[in-house]
């Protein structure tokens, strides 16, 4: 594991909210604490440590819709993947949607980081952005909402 993958791993736990990480293999072992209450992952993993950032999160709390609006008539665009939530290709890029936007089968709606991959997720469906539920730059779980759309 090189200096720059341990330096992903930090600013990730740090985002995920773990207070804990234990990372072993057979001739390396590291373990990243930060301040909170005692959380505790541990992991051996015998296959390269490239895919350890993205296996060691947490089924974290997620943004749920809200309770108190009707959601039933909108579509939930969800995560294909684990990996870190982007609203734009850069920082000095637009937004791909925001709220109010209408959008058609194909958009691309967000970028998804997955082993310093960055996958374009095209929306399934036609209709008009109603909430976003993931800040940029968050870890996402498999299945995780990401948007409400109301169909048009």
């Amino acid at each position: 594991m090189d200096i720059k993958q341990i330096q992903d791993l930090i600013r990730f736990v740090s985002k995920s909210g773990v207070n804990e990480v234990a990372i072993e293999q057979k001739d390396f072992k590291i373990t990243i604490k930060t301040a909170g209450e005692p959380t505790v992952v541990h992991a051996t993993i015998p296959a390269p440590v490239t895919a350890a950032p993205a296996a060691l999160a947490p089924a974290a709390p997620v943004a749920a819709a809200p309770a108190a609006d009707d959601t039933s008539n909108y579509i939930t665009i969800k995560s294909p993947m684990i990996g870190t939530f982007y609203r734009s290709a850069s920082p000095d890029k637009p937004l791909f949607v925001n709220v109010g936007d209408e959008i058609t089968s194909g958009t691309v709606v967000c970028i998804i980081e997955a082993m310093k991959l960055f996958n374009e997720i095209e929306a399934e469906v036609s209709g008009r952005i109603v909430k976003i539920l993931v800040d940029n730059a968050s870890p996402v779980e498999y299945d995780q909402p990401l948007f409400l759309v109301e169909p048009i």
